[in-house]
């Protein structure tokens, strides 16, 4: 192995590290490799990466159509936030190849289509491939305002190939209902794309396999508002130790969006008193957007 090839996989284990802290391990120390001298060949690829680090990019405009087609209920438009920059509380969350697109529909249905087509031959977790009916992508309009993050498929979604059908997704139909939208309103995924067998959380090295297909649905609905749906997800976007009830009543940012923390719909199935809870977080978010879920229409 020369010089390049040791520095190329040097670097690819840092990167693999960095995936695994993002998915949550926020604990581990980052080891530092230990690096040849550069070689005339090194010096002149980091001259390039630098000059195209450097290169300036502008800065993305987020169009954000009505969600609500009822005619019965007034929507307030948003003030737009800044999307120039990533804020400094969050810059250690969010990964620096991150950044939010501004694409036309059929672009981002076109980009959407060709995410999903590589999560389909995704071997990346040997288990989860071998074991999957099929991969769960996700779902809803490519230009939603807002955007649901869950856990992991489950044995409906598995044979479905869709997010949130089964007896916990009902309950969250129900709640978007409630909310005065359509499911096709919002878009929908999971931390993971595949099943876990038994249903089991997804582990780190999963969650780090799979953040790449997160982050580029996230980039390329660019959404205002995320939603995560209980502990598994909050944990993973936001390489956050709380758990769940802490996160809850406040927003975090991930990128340019907005970002609320509730119950699964599975906890409520369980729980049926923490669904008053969640209705709060629900009007919470919609009050941001400057709609009063708690008015008559």
């Amino acid at each position: 192995m020369d010089e390049l090839e040791l520095a190329a996989v040097q670097r690819a284990v840092v990167q693999r590290l960095e995936d695994f802290q993002r998915a949550g391990l926020s604990h581990w120390k980052r080891i530092q490799p230990v690096v040849p001298e550069p070689t005339p060949a090194d010096a002149e690829l980091s001259r390039r990466s630098a000059a195209t680090a450097s290169a300036p990019h502008a800065p993305p405009v987020h169009a954000t159509p009505s969600l609500f087609t009822e005619p019965s209920v007034q929507v307030t438009s948003m003030p737009k936030r800044s999307t120039s920059a990533v804020p400094p509380s969050v810059a250690a969350v969010v990964p620096a190849a991150f950044t939010p697109l501004n694409l036309p529909r059929d672009e981002r249905v076109t980009q959407l289509k060709v995410l999903q087509d590589k999560v389909k031959q995704c071997t990346r977790c040997q288990e989860l491939a071998s074991t999957r009916t099929q991969t769960v992508f996700g779902v809803g309009n490519p230009e939603a305002r807002i955007l649901f993050v869950g856990e992991a498929p489950g044995a409906d979604e598995d044979k479905q190939g869709e997010p949130f059908v089964g007896r916990a997704g009902q309950l969250l139909n129900d709640i978007i209902k409630a909310c005065r939208l359509k499911r096709e309103d919002i878009y929908i995924c999971n931390v993971l794309r595949c099943r876990p067998p038994g249903n089991r959380l997804p582990s780190p090295e999963e969650a780090g396999h799979c953040r790449e297909y997160l982050d580029g649905q996230i980039a390329i609905v660019n959404p205002d508002y995320i939603v995560c749906w209980g502990s598994t997800a909050a944990k993973n976007l936001l390489a956050s130790e709380a758990p769940i009830g802490k996160m809850r009543g406040k927003f975090f940012e991930y990128g340019r969006a907005k970002v609320v923390c509730t119950y699964h719909p599975s906890y409520l199935l369980r729980n049926p008193a923490a669904k008053k809870d969640v209705w709060e977080d629900m009007k919470f978010l919609f009050q941001d957007m400057g709609i009063d879920l708690s008015a008559k229409t």
